[in-house]
């Protein structure tokens, strides 16, 4: 089992914890994570593009001239695809883009991403994280702890907690998720991950 440094909230080493093989100690597959990323990407897409077709188009009721007799090509239409202020041919449509993944892939994405974190040394685990009022300078204080302010950090508790979150929001690179929000793309786009122990404990209940 991989054994992590546990710090409280100054930085300063309290213990270790173990963590478990199946969640944070599995054979990473680049390609479930890549796919995981591209299906959240693809989620996001509002899918509001549109074009229209010749049937859209307005004018071209009338035939443009006669069928035969005057030299030119045959024209239906003004509004043809061939025509400049035409329709367009197989142009985009509002649709969908999401797709879905098996939940045993999505979940053996998610833990790919945290073994390569604790294998890159990535992910720290903090005793607790928790403040007594939104302040965006014990954020960036906590980051200063561990060496992380200039890096993008994560922040990782067991629930959501909207003073943590608050606090972190005006930190360019800084976000702060429950695990219930635990994706991966979050913890790719970021460098650093501050996890709880207690969110450690909740995300290893969920994947284990």
């Amino acid at each position: 089992m991989p054994k992590v440094a546990v710090y409280d909230m100054t930085g300063k080493q309290t213990g270790e914890m173990e963590l478990n093989d199946s969640v944070f100690g599995v054979e990473i597959n680049e390609a479930l994570v890549h796919q995981a990323v591209v299906m959240q990407l693809a989620s996001q897409r509002q899918g509001t593009h549109a074009t229209k077709t010749r049937a859209m188009v307005r004018g071209g009721g009338r035939k443009p001239w006669k069928q035969k007799g005057t030299g030119r090509a045959r024209a239906g239409s003004i509004r043809s695809p061939l025509w400049v202020g035409g329709g367009v041919a197989f142009g985009p449509h509002p649709r969908s883009y999401k797709f879905s993944m098996p939940r045993k892939a999505r979940r053996l994405a998610i833990k790919s991403v945290l073994t390569a974190k604790v294998n890159e040394g990535g992910l720290v685990v903090v005793e607790d994280i928790n403040f007594a009022a939104p302040k965006t300078k014990d954020v960036i204080k906590l980051l200063g702890n561990f060496e992380a302010q200039e890096a993008k950090a994560l922040i990782i508790t067991a629930d959501n907690d909207e003073t943590v979150e608050k606090s972190s929001r005006n930190i360019p690179g800084v976000k702060a998720i429950g695990t219930i929000g635990l994706n991966v793309f979050d913890l790719l786009h970021h460098d650093k991950v501050l996890v709880t122990k207690e969110a450690v404990a909740k995300i290893e209940e969920v994947l284990a």
